[in-house]
Order: structure tokens, then sequence, then C-alpha cells
């Protein structure tokens, strides 16, 4: 492999995209999704860069690609129209292997309703491990498609969310009003 092609390899493409809940920045590898970040790319710049020369190396490049990330964008627009239960398309999780077992039991809470960390915590099968399921979901790289939003205390509290817990309560009042709109095929 040459050095460009090494490099071309190494980048990720991002674009930004208005919502309800302010702006989004998504970014996607070759392999998928993998990172939604809440705000600007100017506001995640810095954090964004670390974030990908972690994970995809120090040569790692962000460049701008609206049309690779076309089809996420329709769905989160769908999904704030009240129009998508659910996401399609790959994911590219970055995380340890006990953050991503807690990622994809989140996936498996249902549109418009909750869990709890216990109960995300006996579903992956690490019934003690509850404090760290609160972690991983506090590290979850692609909020909204992947539904931390959906998981609260074991009182029923809302606890915690990156965006802030006014984002947490839109996204669930969203998710539990009638949805007259709703297409059977983005079910």
């Amino acid at each position: 492999m040459t050095q460009n092609q090494q490099f071309a390899s190494n980048n990720l493409s991002y674009t930004e995209v208005a919502t309800p809940i302010g702006a989004l920045v998504l970014i996607t590898s070759p392999k998928g999704l993998c990172r939604v970040a809440f705000g600007t790319m100017s506001q995640n710049q810095e954090d964004l860069q670390e974030w990908a020369a972690r994970w995809f190396g120090k040569g790692t490049k962000l460049q701008e690609d609206a049309g690779k990330l076309a089809s996420t964008v329709q769905q989160l627009e769908e999904y704030f129209r009240g129009e998508r239960l659910k996401f399609d398309g790959e994911l590219d999780l970055q995380g340890t292997d006990f953050q991503k077992k807690v990622w994809s039991a989140l996936l498996d809470v249902p549109y418009g309703e909750t869990a709890t960390y216990k109960h995300i915590a006996e579903a992956i099968q690490s019934p003690k491990a509850v404090r760290a399921v609160g972690g991983a979901n506090n590290k979850n790289p692609i909020p909204v498609i992947i539904p931390c939003h959906r998981i609260i205390g074991v009182s029923g509290d809302l606890v915690g969310y990156a965006g802030g817990l006014d984002m947490k309560i839109h996204l669930l009042d969203l998710e539990r009003e009638e949805q007259p709109n709703m297409n059977p095929k983005n079910n």
C-alpha cells in the first residue's frame, strides 16, 4: 500500500445536520456510522479529531462529505417528524467489548419505551455491573440512533444525558406522542 492509499483509508467523512434538538455532527467510516456529536463541527472539532486519532489512527482526517451520510440524514429527519421507529444502516462502533455489548443492548429498547440501567445490565448477563452500564451509556458514540436517551434510573428518574436532560426529555416526549404520520416501511 502506498502512503497516499494509506492516508485515504484513514479518512472519515462527516456532515452537519440541523435537528429539533440542535445541530448534530455525523461521522462515518468506510464500515459505517461511527459517531454522532451534539453541536456543530466548529464546536466539536478538537474533541472529534482526538476521538478519530484514538480509534482510527493519528493520521485520520475528518472530511466533509454529505453524500456519504445522506441516508442517515434522511432517517434522522424521518425520526424527528415521527415517521421512523428504527434506524437502518451499518454501525462501526469504537469502544471496549463491554461498551459494545451495552450499546447493542440499547438497540433492543423499543421506540417510545424506557429501560433501567439494571435492566440493561441483566440483558448483557452482567447483573452486578449497573454502574459500568451507566458509564458505557455515557460513552455512547452514536446518541439518538443508539437510544441511550431511553435509559432511566431504577426509581424512574431521568438521570444524565450527554446532550442535557432537556434534550433527553424532548426525545422521550417525541417518542411517546401519537405518531399519525407513521409509515410502515420505516418501522
